[in-house]
């Protein structure tokens, strides 16, 4: 091969400039008639893979956090499809909701228009990206051929005693208007615009996933997840072991029965709290002179933030009952007190006060000159220092007979005592709470129900879905209703079981309601019988990578695992769990925040696409930061990437057509006749496909995949004039599948370049050779007499005798050893030392 003259004739004649444009619309187009990224759906003829990443509300504009997002999850699709896998890699839209709705508003546009004309834009913005999607399954949760299974998902719940109704106390949103989830709720503000939460009584929609609680706990520990997303599933769902105790009042046939997890304490309480609402509080009260100060004392509480009555450092405010408990181990007479801190939507809404052992108790026993009594004191006999609380496990004290018992041995013996006479029980508890999933908003799916003087509560029957949601509404919300309220239309109907006149639900669902089964829908987005196929999602789930923010660990994750686990107990699927590998990805930042509109720090995807193009964008997003980490926009660094991809291409077109003609040397065999510099090249590309392959499969690491092909480019480039046509061939062909996932685009001219028919996309992975990873010479350290004197360097796996030969021809130990030989013993530890013993 004449390389060097033909690289001469290439410089001479200069190498045509990467048109990136041109490029992106031949390939896309490409891709687009020939149906490249479809599963294939030939149930079990290839192993499968489910790559998802969360899918977005269609906002306007795709963001750089979504360019991430969606570049790691397009990485991974394209690399299995070269494994020879059935590759599911779908794409759709959380359409409903607050975001979409109040856009809307605010530009005067009706909701429906706006999130079906951002939907056009932003599909385009995926394609132009070179997004892997199988256009052909895309979903939008607004859509009536969608919404209709959201409705039908909500009537096997409702079927299955999984949905009900019920007058609560909710978190109400002043300035959006609607009722949220408590986990929609964060630090006592909305989740969405963080305006402070207010509490309200009304009738709502609940789904039952405390009824899951335990299994949503115990199957965390099966999940590939990220440990910190698995740790604040666990604290939401909050389960606590304990014990339920009966506390009898003083005077009448009633008790209040309290949980507890430190039953070891109970010899110290000298009061108890019961929360303001409970009902016994006001019962208590009622038809004394107390009523009226009561009344007073509940309607301030009631103004009071839930984060504030739960803090420790807010002041608490009791208010004393007039009646007494009796403590059921010690028969003492305690005072009943109802207390801000206390609420009734946790526990039994009453506790059992301990105040030398709970920082809460202690404050309000201190403002209300209640005694504290320490019962538990440290086992190691350290004394606990005046007005100090002591919360940890120790020894008892002041406890009758289970005084000198360890707080452990004392909670099994007395939880023995409370069953044995009918006073309480062991028990588990939750943190977490039912699902609230009524929103007094136009844009979401109505709740499928309807209201019958004679029938009462009627499911809209399977074959009357979808309940339209009606277009000509005014959909600016109101107080406390929702806006379907005010269609006449929509609101009359009749009931499905006698015909009569009938009221429609006039709430919508919660938007997560919409995305905690989309995964499935995906499976078999078309089927107008059924949400999916029971065979094809048997295939298809779990998905195998399930890509997003780490800002869903207690919304959209938590609910989709209920869901699942509903469906499969009701026979729909097979599976437990909906993902079983959880990717978190982090932030794309700029001026050390987030970007967003409102800080003005926003780096347009459109302006990187019309200057610098799509893999530039993949490739750069994917390369400066480790992807679970954030990273911080840097205009220097995406101009580094697009040097990179110039070399790469400039690289090419210095050898493309000398090597057409040429039979590629095999990756993994040395031929009869090769060269220095091909050896070298055949072990560098080894080395990239084994660090590439590696990286993808270790948890994603992507930049550290495109750091080795940098390395790689500028090892070969150092001898690559010395290398024959046939390693050169295989050099490129190679580096060009390598390239594939990372820079779809500029792989596909490359390889075409090359004389290859397309599509790069549809070759195998390269393979590495184990025995060309090891480099062809190592250096061996030179001991005389224990000490070093220098190396030598010899070829790797070189015998004892090439060793000693290659020291003795080196004159750098000539003063040491004379040639002849002149040691008494020699020790050598392949490739590694040899030592003389003169």
């Amino acid at each position: 091969m004449k390389v060097r003259q033909s690289a001469k004739n290439n410089e001479s004649n200069g190498s045509t400039e990467y048109d990136f444009k041109k490029a992106e619309e031949r390939w896309s187009k490409y891709w687009q008639e020939r149906g490249l990224f479809k599963a294939n759906g030939t149930l079990g003829t290839k192993p499968k893979q489910y790559v998802l990443e969360m899918f977005p509300y269609p906002s306007g504009k795709l963001h750089m956090g979504h360019v991430r997002n969606y570049s790691l999850g397009d990485v991974v699709a394209r690399y299995n499809r070269m494994r020879g896998f059935d590759v599911l890699h779908p794409m759709g839209w959380d359409a409903f909701g607050l975001p979409a709705e109040n856009a809307a508003i605010e530009r005067g546009i009706h909701p429906e228009n706006w999130t079906l004309s951002n939907i056009g834009y932003m599909r385009e913005q995926m394609k132009k990206l070179g997004f892997s999607y199988d256009w052909d399954r895309e979903v939008a949760t607004c859509l009536p051929d969608y919404y209709k299974w959201t409705q039908w998902l909500f009537l096997k719940l409702y079927e299955n005693g999984l949905a009900y109704k019920k007058r609560a106390k909710v978190n109400w949103c002043p300035h959006c208007k609607t009722v949220l989830a408590n986990e929609q709720v964060i630090d006592g503000k909305c989740w969405r615009c963080h305006s402070p939460i207010e509490k309200r009584e009304i009738e709502q929609w609940f789904f039952k996933i405390t009824a899951y609680a335990e299994d949503l706990l115990n199957d965390l520990d099966n999940l590939d997840w990220p440990e910190h997303v698995k740790a604040q599933q666990r604290n939401w769902i909050g389960r606590s072991e304990g014990a339920l105790v009966k506390f009898a009042i003083e005077g009448t046939d009633k008790v209040i029965e309290i949980f507890t997890t430190r039953l070891d304490t109970i010899y110290g309480a000298t009061f108890m709290v019961l929360a303001p609402e409970h009902p016994l509080a006001m019962e208590l009260v009622q038809g004394t002179a107390l009523k009226e100060l009561y009344d007073e004392y509940l309607k301030r509480i009631s103004l009071k933030s839930e984060i504030d009555r739960l803090s420790t450092e807010k002041e608490k405010e009791g208010f004393f009952l007039g009646k007494y408990a009796v403590n059921p181990f010690n028969g003492e007479r305690i005072p009943i007190y109802a207390g801000d801190y206390v609420l009734t939507e946790y526990g039994t809404g009453a506790i059992m006060a301990v105040p030398a052992h709970d920082e809460r108790d202690y404050a309000f026993a201190v403002k209300y000159n209640i005694p504290i009594r320490p019962v538990v004191v440290p086992k190691d006999g350290e004394e606990i220092k005046n007005g100090e609380v002591f919360t940890e496990y120790g020894v008892l004290v002041n406890s009758g007979p289970y005084t000198g018992k360890t707080s452990e041995e004392a909670q099994k013996l007395m939880a023995e005592y409370l069953e044995e006479h009918n006073l309480g029980q062991k028990s588990v508890t939750y943190r977490l709470r039912d699902w609230l999933v009524s929103r007094q908003r136009y844009w979401g799916a109505p709740i499928p129900v309807v209201y019958c003087e004679h029938c009462g509560t009627v499911p809209v029957p399977e074959d009357q879905l979808p309940v339209i949601l009606p277009r000509e509404v005014d959909y600016l919300p109101g107080d406390l209703v929702s806006p379907l309220a005010t269609d006449e239309e929509f609101v009359h109907t009749t009931c499905p079981k006698c015909g009569g006149p009938a009221r429609r639900e006039t709430d919508t669902m919660d938007t997560f309601v919409d995305s905690s089964w989309y995964y499935l829908r995906y499976v078999d987005p078309h089927n107008e019988q059924a949400p999916f196929d029971k065979e094809l999602a048997q295939y298809w789930m779990p998905v195998d990578i399930y890509i997003g923010g780490v800002e869903h660990a207690v919304l959209h994750l938590l609910y989709s695992r209920f869901i699942t686990k509903a469906l499969k107990d009701m026979g729909y699927v097979t599976i437990s769990e909906p993902f079983s590998k959880l990717f978190t990805q982090g932030m794309v930042t700029l001026g050390g925040s987030a970007m967003s509109k409102s800080k003005g720090n926003i780096v347009d995807p459109d302006d990187i696409l019309r200057d610098y193009g799509a893999d530039a964008a993949r490739m750069y997003t994917l390369f400066v930061a480790p992807p679970e980490k954030d990273f911080e926009w840097s205009q220097q660094g995406l101009e580094g990437i697009v040097r990179f991809i110039r070399r790469i291409w400039n690289f090419y077109c210095k050898y493309a057509d000398e090597v057409k003609e040429a039979v590629a040397a095999p990756m993994g065999k040395l031929f009869e006749g090769m060269s220095e510099y091909d050896e070298k090249a055949l072990r560098a590309v080894n080395r990239l496909v084994y660090r590439v392959t590696e990286d993808i499969e270790d948890n994603y690491r992507f930049n550290t995949a495109i750091a080795a092909m940098m390395e790689f480019l500028n090892e070969v480039t150092d001898y690559d004039e010395k290398v024959s046509s046939a390693v050169m061939k295989t050099l490129l062909e190679t580096f060009a599948k390598v390239l594939a996932p990372f820079v779809p685009f500029l792989a596909e001219e490359l390889w075409a370049m090359l004389g290859n028919a397309p599509s790069v996309h549809e070759q195998s992975w390269p393979q590495w050779d184990e025995s060309m990873l090891q480099e062809n010479t190592v250096e061996v350290a030179v001991q005389i007499n224990g000490k070093f004197r220098g190396t030598v360097v010899v070829r790797n796996g070189a015998s004892e005798e090439e060793v000693r030969e290659a020291v003795m021809s080196s004159g750098n130990f000539s003063k040491y050893l004379s040639k002849e030989g002149g040691y008494k013993k020699c020790f050598y530890v392949p490739n590694k030392i040899i030592n003389f013993i003169v």
